[in-house]
């Protein structure tokens, strides 16, 4: 059977999990009444909740005697880290764009990933049923993005469909039948070309491990692209890291391979095929595993540096041990660990004393997306403010500069283009306005990015869209001013009371409703003016024998406002904590205590 590898990439919302459901249904890998969830693709709970894929998966189908092996990848780039070796083992991709959207930073990302590695594109242009699509402009800034991009002329004689991932067509004209996905089966079939690896099936054994994951009955399963030979369950083999040096010798207990959405047992693996092997104890992402008598390892790719680190610290606060069940340090390292295996865009180190260790990663989303897992593994966390990682080159201090896409209704331009480029220190690159709406492209330092997401869509009422991309390293810019309010501390341990947050409320927003267990240091509501103030929110009304002229009226309290973890994550200060737990994000001082706090920060000034 013939043999074909693709990755479909696309920025994140413009429908690539969409649009390879339709093929798995039309290539009929679903039976007709088969119950399948919507975005089948999507199979991790965040990932359904956020509308987001994590994680990269494969799926293959079956068309007119050629079998696709279909790579869906994630658009964020704050996990990168998964898309870039997920494309070395495939030899073509198809980039999805929004008809309306057009390129946006993500689709800039992947496609010169892409393009460097000598991948020729297959462009869809999506959702061309949309009330505001102009497929026109969006197929003009493909090319100019493939021009900018470098990209030779086969790269830049790519074919082109019209198409709409949710109704299910594609079609090489835009006033086509629209009626299937045909067109992309065929082409697909015809332009990209079967793995090189096919011819080598006759050499010695070797692959190159692309994902790591985990099965309940089969253990570890390490996948990539069979580069040459054969393999069967029961051959000895042995995994070479990427210097050559031997990790491990062992046998292997399963081959699997995609089918449909599920992953099957299969006799052999041959050259070219994407397979998924087990047995292995040690041997991890980026690995060669070979027969054993092949020395060298096969290249891999080399993963961007990580930009931003967070602390990972036990919870210490009186509250502790409540909601989670992993509380201790040793339990938290090693799931840190075995994440930093998975995921090669991560790396843990500890800190000294032990109890509290560095996390470094790629964006907030992504620690985002690695905390709400742990903590709904039944983990308890305190995690720090994160900070940007710096870089000394000939002996001038670099930081990471990130590439901000914005669009936004025109009345809201000049606010967002002032945060950014003045207390933010951003460049403004580029201005566009079309219809209403006004494109804004700036240059600004990640350290001027964190916490400022929850602060732009205020700004622009909610209706902006933004998204961020690595630009490059460049020399320090300079301070840039933190959180200007400052917090209510409470005084106090117990149960919080209607009454005194009433009283409060003219002291700034809350954080907490009536009736929430709180304890001395933790933030309870944001100060409206610049100092922290400590505060009593347990205080009660005196009660007295003499009755009020008046009756005295239930207290109505403001709804409190309630930060969902990236946002919590985002608004501390270096000397605050957010501790997260199954059932609470609470948000405190790093040191409860008010005198040791006054401490600390006299020995900091």
């Amino acid at each position: 059977m013939d043999l074909r590898n693709i990755a479909i990439i696309a920025h994140v919302d413009h429908g690539k999990t969409t649009l390879v459901d339709q093929l798995l249904r039309q290539s009929g890998a679903f039976r007709e009444n088969q119950a399948v969830a919507e975005r089948a693709m999507d199979s991790n709970d965040l990932e359904r909740e956020r509308g987001i894929t994590i994680l990269a998966k494969a799926t293959s189908v079956e068309w007119k005697n050629t079998r696709i092996n279909i790579v869906d990848t994630p658009g964020h780039a704050d996990f990168g880290g998964e898309v870039e070796r997920i494309l070395s083992m495939v030899d073509g991709v198809v980039l999805l764009v929004d008809a309306a959207e057009g390129p946006m930073p993500q689709t800039k990302f992947v496609t010169s990933k892409a393009l460097a590695l000598g991948l020729r594109p297959i462009v869809v242009l999506n959702k061309v049923d949309k009330p505001d699509a102009d497929a026109d402009r969006a197929l003009d800034e493909v090319f100019d993005l493939f021009a900018g991009l470098d990209a030779d002329e086969n790269q830049l004689d790519f074919p082109t469909l019209y198409a709409s991932g949710r109704a299910g067509w594609a079609d090489v004209e835009l006033d086509g039948p629209r009626e299937n996905l045909d067109a992309l089966f065929d082409l697909v079939t015809h332009h990209v070309p079967a793995p090189k690896q096919q011819g080598r099936s006759d050499e010695a054994f070797t692959m190159l491990a692309t994902t790591l994951g985990a099965d309940p009955f089969i253990g570890r399963l390490l996948t990539g692209r069979i580069e040459s030979g054969r393999v069967k369950a029961g051959d000895t083999v042995k995994a070479l890291s990427r210097k050559g040096d031997r990790i491990e010798q062992f046998r292997i207990s399963k081959v699997m391979a995609f089918r449909g959405l599920q992953q099957q047992p299969i006799d052999e693996g041959v050259a070219g095929d994407i397979v998924s092997l087990a047995g292995m104890g040690k041997a991890t992402v980026a690995d060669t595993i070979c027969a054993t008598d092949v020395d060298t390892a096969i290249p891999a790719q080399p993963i961007d540096p990580p930009t931003i680190s967070v602390t990972f610290g036990i919870n210490d606060s009186p509250l502790a041990g409540r909601d989670g069940k992993k509380v201790q340090s040793r339990v938290i390292r090693e799931r840190l660990m075995t994440e930093a295996e998975q995921n090669v865009a991560i790396r843990v180190t500890d800190t000294p004393g032990g109890e509290a260790f560095e996390v470094a990663g790629r964006g907030e989303l992504q620690m985002g997306v690695l905390i709400e897992n742990m903590r709904r593994e039944g983990f308890e966390l305190s995690i720090s403010r994160p900070r940007v990682i710096m870089r000394d080159e000939g002996g001038q201090q670099m930081e990471p500069i990130e590439e901000v896409t914005i669009d936004v209704d025109d009345e809201f331009s000049g606010a967002v283009i002032e945060k950014l480029t003045g207390a933010r220190r951003g460049d403004l690159v580029e201005m566009k306005q079309q219809t209403g709406k006004t494109r804004i492209v700036a240059h600004v330092p990640s350290r001027g990015l964190i916490g400022y997401h929850g602060e732009f869509l205020t700004d622009t009422r909610g209706t902006g869209v933004l998204n961020r991309v690595f630009h490059s390293w460049e020399p320090y810019k300079g301070t840039i001013p933190g959180r200007r309010a400052g917090v209510l501390i409470s005084m106090e341990n117990g149960t919080s009371v209607a009454y005194a947050l009433f009283n409060l409320e003219d002291r700034g927003k809350m954080f907490i409703g009536a009736q929430e267990a709180i304890y001395e240091g933790m933030i309870i509501g944001e100060h409206s003016r610049e100092n922290d103030l400590d505060v009593n929110p347990l205080k009660g009304k005196k009660l007295t024998n003499v009755r009020a002229s008046g009756t005295d009226d239930a207290v109505r309290l403001t709804t409190p406002v309630r930060m969902s973890l990236e946002e919590a994550i985002a608004y501390i200060d270096d000397d605050e904590l957010v501790e997260v737990t199954p059932n609470a994000i609470r948000l405190r001082k790093r040191f409860l205590d008010p005198h040791e706090r006054k401490r600390q920060s006299r020995a900091a000034g």
